[in-house]
């Protein structure tokens, strides 16, 4: 595995925080597990930015790794990685439940 760098590092908790901020935006109807979602936001986030293959662009791609989530109440967190990654647009988020 490669080495993350101090600029890395910063880009990926800027991306946590941003995420953190659409996962309250999203719980703004009083739904939502907002302890499993904070506590797994931060190794989604390194998984869908350094580690994971994969390719917003081709979902299907079949050379993808797979993120199996066996956790439904941690959903918000994958929501908010995915749309940042471009899966979907970030308005979609916002219809939360």
């Amino acid at each position: 595995m490669s080495k993350l760098y101090k600029d890395e590092i910063k880009v990926l908790i800027n991306k946590s925080y941003k995420c953190r901020e659409n996962i309250l935006k999203m719980m703004r109807k009083g739904e939502g597990h907002i302890g499993g979602a904070f506590s797994s936001l931060d190794i989604m986030t390194v998984l869908y930015n350094k580690i994971l293959k994969h390719d917003p662009g081709n979902p299907k791609w079949a050379d993808r790794d797979r993120f199996i989530l066996s956790a439904g109440h941690k959903c918000l967190a994958l929501y908010a990685v995915l749309a940042d990654q471009g899966y979907f647009a970030k308005d979609i988020l916002w219809t939360y439940n």
